[in-house]
């Protein structure tokens, strides 16, 4: 039977309870296989209560050496009861120097004494005691994450000013450089906030008019990688030449913003050529101009695009690649069977073939077809390749050569290119 005898308003600091009659400080730390969490107990003394009764401060200490121990038990190991038990008697009836002095030779939760209001610089100049003297029970975690953060940028030489601090936080990257970026005006000073929107001004006017387009080849959702790092490049080189106090880590949150407001804006615009979306299909007039065409992936499977259809060619074959693209489906094909032409797109070679009919089968034999390779640079150039297809067939491609027929010298041009 468990009794709980003594708790604080966290629910988290180490409870004492009571079971089968021993007195127990039981803690909740880590996770087990399941990601459940993990309840550790081990014995204590009536005096030892009387102290975490009365002492706020030297309780939270002997929760900060215990929980290194619970790490140590992992997923489904035990706790040292030994090793926790021989915390208790140093760490609740000794001396502050002592108590300092432990502290130098043990592992210890910094950041859960940080969360609840330890004094940081005391803590980091080993005089834990003194650093507790306005410990409280209630933890604020964004307090221990903003000392973690300021560590780890502390570790790569990376030192905040006040206008850095400001900027990642204004992105919502102070604290995880991980974070999607984002507009947090309200989590700046007030009054740094106007030096802020200048360095976030000077980032926008650098990449005015620049997009970061689809990349239909992985996925639906997925975007240019090269337009991303065209368009952080260019953010970074501004706000560096305008702002050249500001630390990397600054610079680099601007850019990332910038950038990732651009995809949201590519991923929420439909899915259309650059030059046919939005365009008069009368303009694209001509015996070239293709009326019925055919797309096939290298799964066998086919759709077909008819001039009514309500949208353009190239918008209706990048949604089929963008649903069908996947690592083992990376050869689609686009056909004009009226025509007997058409191009064919090897995603996994960067490369293209136009294939046009040379002489129809009669009588029972196959017919002959002219094959042509080319490298393609970029889902940018295999827009601009399928996009002249559509209007003008494989012979509009010749300008966008050079078009190889024999297969060895491209796979050369090929092995040339990947070398660089």
């Amino acid at each position: 039977m468990r009794d709980i005898v003594f708790t604080r308003e966290s629910g988290w600091i180490p409870n004492v309870i009571r079971e089968d009659g021993e007195l127990k400080l039981m803690l909740g730390a880590g996770a087990d296989a399941n990601h459940a969490p993990r309840t550790f107990s081990f014995s204590i003394e009536e005096a030892h209560l009387a102290v975490i009764r009365e002492d706020l401060a030297r309780h939270l200490l002997l929760w900060s050496a215990v929980l290194p121990l619970c790490d140590d038990a992992g997923t489904r190991g035990r706790l040292d009861e030994n090793a926790a038990g021989a915390l208790l008697d140093p760490i609740l009836f000794s001396a502050p120097v002592d108590v300092d002095a432990l502290f130098h030779r043990i592992r210890w939760d910094r950041g859960r004494l940080i969360a609840h209001g330890a004094d940081i610089d005391l803590l980091e100049r080993g005089q834990v005691c003194a650093a507790m003297r306005a410990a409280t029970e209630t933890s604020n975690g964004k307090r221990a994450q903003e000392y973690h953060a300021n560590r780890r940028r502390a570790e790569r030489g990376t030192v905040l000013a006040p206008l850095d601090a400001a900027i990642l936080k204004y992105t919502g990257q102070y604290l995880h450089g991980a974070t999607v970026p984002r507009r947090m005006p309200d989590a700046v000073d007030p009054a740094l906030l106007p030096e802020v929107m200048r360095v976030i001004a000077t980032a926008e006017q650098a990449c005015a008019g620049m997009r970061i387009g689809r990349d239909p080849r992985r996925g639906k959702r997925a975007t240019d990688k090269r337009d991303w790092d065209r368009m952080a490049t260019t953010v970074d080189a501004a706000v560096r030449r305008a702002h050249p106090e500001l630390v990397d880590d600054a610079v680099r949150t601007v850019s990332f913003l910038m950038c990732s407001e651009a995809v949201d804006r590519s991923r929420s615009t439909p899915m259309e050529d650059d030059e046919e979306a939005g365009g008069d299909r009368a303009n694209f007039g001509g015996s070239t101009r293709k009326t019925i065409l055919s797309f096939t992936d290298d799964k066998g499977v086919e759709q077909k695009w008819h001039l009514d259809s309500p949208r353009t060619a190239t918008a209706e074959f990048w949604e089929f690649v963008g649903d069908r693209s996947a690592a083992d489906n990376e050869v689609f094909t686009i056909e004009d069977e009226e025509m007997g032409e058409g191009i064919q797109l090897h995603f996994y070679a960067d490369s293209i073939a136009r294939i046009t009919t040379v002489r129809e089968g009669e009588g029972g034999s196959d017919p002959e077809y002219r094959v042509e390779y080319s490298l393609v640079d970029g889902i940018g150039g295999y827009r601009n390749l399928v996009s002249t297809f559509v209007r003008g067939g494989c012979a509009a491609l010749e300008q966008h050569g050079p078009w190889m027929p024999d297969v060895a010298e491209f796979e050369r041009a090929r092995r040339r290119r990947d070398a660089q």
